[in-house]
Formats: structure tokens, C-alpha cells, sequence
């Protein structure tokens, strides 16, 4: 009997120990890891959309950049790679979409496209970007024609990768 007993106490001796050490090694694995933001699982911050919730994307707390284009069309075409890059490199920094309108028809509804691609600019607390230099930008500041309301800064055309860089960085983006 008295060996039945000591069998579970030895056990116990082995097992209270290895227990220990995996939670202070899961503890340890979790805090090295740097946190990744939640939004990186959804779909609010891949590349490609098919709709924008401009309200959800502005919850995010981020500066947002969103591109009206097309696979199809030239600018639209150079711009993609650049545009890809630049939504893997801001994860957790700026909102980088794009949005086909020629697959999409609806898409662009709520914006004022007149030509692709265009991109449309909304700084961290989600009113429309602001540049020094609209005009050295090309930008297109945008007004509602009742109250003067600004609601949108956009930019028609194709935009290097050296333009969109300047514009995140005058948003904030480091």
C-alpha cells in the first residue's frame, strides 16, 4: 500500500515541474512576439476590395489611402506592384486599398471618379488629408456645394511610388 502511494506523489513530482516549465516557455514565446493588429486578419486591410466601409476603415484610427482603378488599364497596371508593396509595408500603419471599378460598378458610387485610377486620401481621425502643397500634389480638394464642407481630397492619374511615399509621410506614416 504504501508503494501505491508514493507512485502518484513521484508522478506528481515529474509532472508539476514540466507543467511549469511550459507555461513559462508559452509565456515567454507570447511576449517576444510582437503583437500584430487585429485588423491584419480581416479583410479591412488586404490589398484588394470590392466595396469600401469608409466607417469601418476609419475606426481603425489609421491614414487611408484607396485606389479607384482597374487591372486593366495602363497607370492602373503600373501602379499595382507599388500599391501591393506599400499595403504589406503599412500593416498597422495606413490603410492601403484598391478597388477594381471595372469589376466592381458600383464601387465608386459614393466618390466623385471621373477617371483611373484615383485615389482618395483620409487622415488617423478620418477627415479627408490635408496637403501643405494641394496644388504642387495635384491634388483635388473636394467641397460640398451648401455648406463649403471639405468631405474629399482625391488625385487623378497614376502616382509613382516616390509620390505615394510623400503623401503617407505627410499624413504622419513613418
Amino acid at each position: 500500500m504504501n508503494n501505491k502511494e508514493k507512485k502518484p506523489k513521484s508522478v506528481i513530482k515529474i509532472i508539476a515541474p514540466i507543467l511549469i516549465i511550459v507555461v513559462i516557455v508559452g509565456i515567454f514565446i507570447l511576449k517576444s512576439n510582437p503583437e500584430k493588429p487585429m485588423a491584419a486578419s480581416t479583410g479591412d486591410f488586404a490589398l484588394e476590395a470590392t466595396a469600401i466601409d469608409l466607417e469601418q476603415l476609419k475606426s481603425y484610427g489609421l491614414p487611408i489611402v484607396i485606389d479607384f482603378g482597374a487591372d486593366s488599364c495602363i497607370p492602373c497596371k503600373e501602379m499595382a506592384p507599388v500599391l501591393k508593396e506599400l499595403n504589406q509595408e503599412m500593416q498597422g500603419k495606413a490603410i492601403v486599398k484598391f478597388v477594381d471599378v471595372w469589376k466592381n460598378k458600383n464601387a465608386a458610387d459614393d466618390y466623385p471618379v471621373q477617371v483611373i485610377p484615383t485615389q482618395f486620401y483620409f487622415d488617423k481621425e478620418g477627415n479627408p488629408f490635408v496637403p501643405r502643397d494641394a496644388e504642387a500634389m495635384q491634388m483635388m480638394l473636394y467641397s460640398t456645394k451648401d455648406t463649403n464642407k471639405h468631405v474629399y481630397t482625391a488625385h487623378q492619374g497614376g502616382m509613382t511610388e516616390e509620390q505615394l511615399r510623400a503623401v503617407l509621410k505627410e499624413m504622419g506614416v513613418e
